[in-house]
């Protein structure tokens, strides 16, 4: 078993979490790319740890595979109140 295979282990479940973000930590990231690798959509998560920017794609699963194979901490999980008014 090659080690990027340890890294993709349950990646293939392909289940939505709930509505929400990735938001990153960019003071943390090492850039080592293991967010990307196990995004089950490759979506370049590293890229928007790097700027510090949420992962906003409309593909995101929300499924958090991300988040939990990040060896440094960087990404957390933001949930998202689809009924929270906007202020006017």
């Amino acid at each position: 078993m090659s080690i990027l295979n340890v890294f993709k282990t349950n990646a293939s479940r392909h289940e939505t979490a709930s509505s929400g973000q990735v938001v990153p930590d960019p003071s943390r990231c090492v850039q080592c790319g293991i967010c990307s690798y196990n995004c089950p959509i490759n979506i370049d998560v590293r890229a928007h740890a790097w700027k510090g920017e949420p992962v906003k794609h409309s593909e995101c699963l929300t499924c958090g595979e991300c988040v939990a194979r990040c060896p440094r901490g960087v990404l957390r999980f933001e949930k998202t109140d689809l009924f929270a008014r906007s202020k006017s």
